[in-house]
């Protein structure tokens, strides 16, 4: 390139050139001649290396460009369009010098390609140009133009060296003989010069066209391996041992860099979330620089995302394991508000709570007592129906994301149900009622303002019309003999139902309070 380390190719032409002035002061020798000829075939040679190298160049970028072309899609057209335009005027020269053999018996015979005239025929017609020597100097012209149009505006290097080598003369074409004359360039260095210096000649011009090629080509990889590296190419990430930390706990974090370009990009991805295979696109996606999750929090607990990664590289597909775990917390959606002394259980009931510790997923989380069931996440059952005693204490564990053990003790009342209060037809307390009514009533026990829900159950009391002796009834309503009393009471008269015996549907095993007794006015 220009102002570099010239390289030996580079040296080599530039010896030739000395040559071609000093043959302008000398007379041509046989041992001259026979040197031009050996330093065309070194550099036929050289030539032909270089065209390998290229191609093997151009085949990696290829590659690569298949790989990525958001990143290599460009170069390749670029180095591919230098690559035509070189072939081409390459071919052209080429095609010169096999015509410049033409007649030559033995191509070896350095010392009898001394004669001047295939070029001087073909390019000059007196003092001007032929068709063929105005085609030449387009050629030249024309590859040197396209190429710098080519290049990249960042590359001034490579353009200097494209125009040092294939400059021809000053804007009008001329340049200064021995004679501090000017003369058109081709003139000066095509016109009757022996035929073995002119082909060889040529073949340094061959050789620029290789040399152009590969400064083209390192160049533009070595600007796209200087953008891999750039700090815009990067972004930074936090990464920490565990997901959450606790108060006076210290952060270990660290915070990382990782690259966010397509040469980071994987091509492909299988990937699990707790066993259950992901969907791209669904579940998540592929970006510049990894993978995109797009899945659910899921349920409180730990979670592990695994799978492989798989990258192209030089051609290659290489596999990136992954194993990494979260863990969901479940998010509160009230204030926690306790009323010291309202911990209470009941018995003869299951007493659903909720058992948890904040900041700790579920899984995490166990709870003991007596007469204590977990149903899921933090939902548990108490019954304290065998439990001896006014109170029990619930014990809950836990386990932090370090692997600390923390717990808690809470310590709650044990209550009976509250007294039923007895009904009629779904009425308590001091009634007044019809005789009819009271002869088709059914007989029931109701828990007012209690809590739970639960459904009571009648089977039998004891009934009393004033002036008429008690009737026991098993059952829910009056018997026979229990309408016949009614039947003789008086207007105003204040019949009892008490004593009655009430039990829970799904609990018969749990004893009841008395239920209070029912007064019925009858009103005809």
């Amino acid at each position: 390139m220009a102002g570099g380390k010239a390289t030996p190719r580079q040296k080599m032409i530039n010896l030739m050139y000395l040559i071609f002035i000093a043959m302008l002061a000398l007379n041509m020798s046989k041992e001259v001649l026979a040197a031009f000829g050996l330093m065309n075939v070194k550099m036929e040679t050289s030539n032909t290396k270089t065209t390998e190298s290229n191609l093997a160049f151009l085949d990696g970028l290829s590659t690569k460009a298949s790989e990525d072309a958001a990143k290599y899609g460009d170069l390749y057209t670029k180095a591919g369009q230098i690559k035509e335009m070189s072939q081409e005027y390459y071919d052209y020269l080429q095609s010169l010098k096999d015509g410049m053999l033409e007649g030559v018996e033995d191509p070896t015979d350095y010392q009898v390609m001394d004669k001047s005239d295939f070029l001087d025929g073909k390019f000059f017609q007196g003092d001007n140009l032929t068709p063929e020597g105005e085609d030449f100097m387009n050629r030249i012209n024309n590859y040197r133009d396209g190429v710098i149009k080519i290049l990249p505006e960042t590359m001034k290097d490579v353009k200097a060296s494209v125009v040092a080598r294939f400059q021809t003369g000053d804007e009008n074409g001329k340049v200064e003989n021995r004679s501090g004359e000017k003369v058109d360039w081709i003139n000066y260095h095509y016109e009757r010069f022996p035929l073995v210096a002119s082909l060889t000649k040529l073949t340094a011009l061959q050789a620029d066209i290789k040399a152009t090629e590969e400064d083209a080509l390192k160049s533009m990889l070595a600007g796209e391996l200087t953008e891999q590296v750039s700090l815009k190419n990067f972004a930074t990430s936090l990464f920490a041992k565990k997901s959450a930390y606790y108060t006076g706990e210290k952060y270990d974090g660290k915070i990382i860099i990782s690259k966010t370009d397509n040469s980071s990009t994987p091509v492909r991805a299988e990937l699990t979330l707790d066993g259950r295979k992901l969907k791209e696109g669904s579940d998540y996606k592929i970006e510049a620089g990894g993978v995109k999750m797009l899945i659910g929090s899921g349920n409180a607990g730990d979670h592990e995302v695994a799978g492989t990664l798989y990258f192209q590289q030089d051609g290659n597909e290489i596999e990136v394991p992954v194993k990494n775990s979260f863990a969901t917390i479940s998010k509160p959606n009230a204030a926690l508000i306790a009323a010291d002394k309202m911990n209470v259980v009941y018995r003869g009931v299951s007493n659903p709570m909720s058992i948890s510790i904040p900041g700790i997923p579920n899984n995490k989380v166990s709870a003991s007592a007596p007469g204590l069931t977990k149903r899921e996440g933090s939902k548990y059952i108490m019954n304290a129906t065998t439990i001896k005693g006014r109170e029990v204490t619930i014990t809950a564990s836990g386990t932090l994301p370090d692997g600390q053990k923390v717990s808690s003790r809470s310590l709650f009342r044990i209550k009976d149900i509250p007294r039923p209060s007895g009904t009629v037809s779904k009425q308590d307390g001091s009634l007044k009622l019809p005789r009819k009514n009271v002869e088709i009533a059914t007989i029931g026990a109701g828990l007012e303002d209690f809590d739970f829900d639960l459904n009571l159950a009648v089977s039998g009391f004891k009934f009393k019309v004033p002036g008429q002796p008690t009737v026991n009834v098993n059952g829910n309503k009056l018997n026979a003999q229990a309408k016949s009393a009614l039947k003789r009471a008086k207007r105003g008269d204040a019949v009892q139902i008490f004593d009655i015996n009430a039990y829970i549907t799904n609990n018969k095993s749990y004893k009841l309070k008395k239920v209070s007794p029912v007064i019925i006015e009858i009103t005809n």
